[in-house]
């Protein structure tokens, strides 16, 4: 069986203290010494083939260097650049992330909030929250959280979120713009912060523009998927026959309209102009081209693991409660001037 290589034998080799080895494999603590130093002494460990004792550090400094991610889908488009924001800031700090998904299921979340604990991770990036869920708030006085794309509203628990209200209000515009004014809304999930907010979002819009929305073409999804998309599209038809443009929460919800539409012989845009949001992969390729919000999921990422370093390492030092992201209008083709 081959020996595990030690830090004293990486001392023993390069003729330095065991100290000095430690400090120059510590991505925290290198700076202190020189680059020729440090450089060589790690030259030295990777050519012997040493690996870091994470037990073993977790146990010195009650620190795992580890980091749980916890996501709503793992089949949603939107989630995995955001991962990838979170991990393109963990990688270089030396964290791993420990990934679960909750298929939307809010006990889901706090059994894996549990879990992470239990596993000793020294944060939490938490992209599943449901929009009205404190519960999270007490396991944040005993670990630091940061949720990402949603939020616990009122709960003080620091987020990055998209400018969920800019957006939708650039949609309505460029539908009355086009000529709109009989306008659906299929919302997102009730729960969500995202669904809340957009819908909120939507009724202030219309209403800065005059036009009272017809309740009945305003349906909530239960799902953000495109069978829920196309359930609730249904029911915005059949209680609206008169309206002329559907905003849709997000992309699968829209995805899932235009489904609905051609079960029913409408064509996008001609009879019925759609809009998403999130600009998830490959919306272009599907005719005739969904126009929607585009939001910055890798930084939505990024930024929420920037802010969970900045709480693990200094606890005092305040941090916002709220980062909103901008976004930006992308058109194609499923938006057009009404028939009548």
């Amino acid at each position: 069986m081959r020996k595990n290589i030690t830090i004293k034998d990486v001392a023993r080799e390069t003729g330095v203290h065991v100290s000095t080895v430690s400090r120059a494999l510590s991505k925290n603590a290198s700076s202190s010494l020189s680059e020729v130093v440090v450089e060589k002494i790690r030259a030295k460990a990777d050519q012997m083939g040493y690996r870091p004792n994470l037990v073993a550090l977790g146990l010195r400094t009650k620190k795992t260097m580890s980091i749980g991610v916890i996501i709503p889908d793992i089949g949603n488009a939107v989630f995995p650049p955001i991962v990838r924001g979170v991990e393109s800031i963990l990688e270089p700090a030396g964290y791993a992330s420990i990934l679960v998904n909750t298929d939307n299921d809010p006990s889901k979340e706090k059994k894996f909030i549990q879990v992470l604990m239990e596993r000793g991770v020294d944060g939490i990036i938490d992209a599943a929250i449901t929009a009205h869920d404190h519960s999270v708030v007490g396991y944040s006085t005993e670990i630091p959280i940061v949720t990402a794309n949603r939020m616990a509203i009122g709960s003080g628990i620091p987020s990055v979120v998209n400018d969920d209200k800019g957006g939708i209000h650039s949609m309505v515009k460029l539908l009355i713009k086009a000529g709109h004014n009989r306008i659906g809304h299929l919302a997102g999930p009730e729960h969500s912060y995202t669904g809340i907010a957009r819908q909120d979002a939507f009724f202030n819009s219309m209403s800065q523009h005059g036009i009272k929305p017809n309740k009945s073409a305003v349906v909530s999804a239960a799902a953000y998927s495109e069978e829920a998309g196309k359930v609730a599209t249904e029911k915005i038809l059949d209680g609206c026959q008169s309206i002329t443009a559907i905003l849709c929460a997000n992309d699968r919800l829209a995805i899932g309209a235009i489904d609905a539409l051609q079960d029913r012989g409408l064509k996008c845009p001609e009879d019925i102009s759609l809009t998403g949001f999130n600009d998830i992969p490959f919306l272009e390729r599907i005719p005739p081209g969904l126009t929607t919000v585009k939001i910055l999921q890798f930084d939505v990422g990024r930024i929420a693991a920037e802010i969970l370093i900045k709480k693990m390492k200094e606890t005092n030092i305040p941090v916002p409660e709220t980062t909103i992201m901008p976004v930006t209008v992308v058109e194609r083709g499923s938006v057009c001037p009404p028939k009548n």
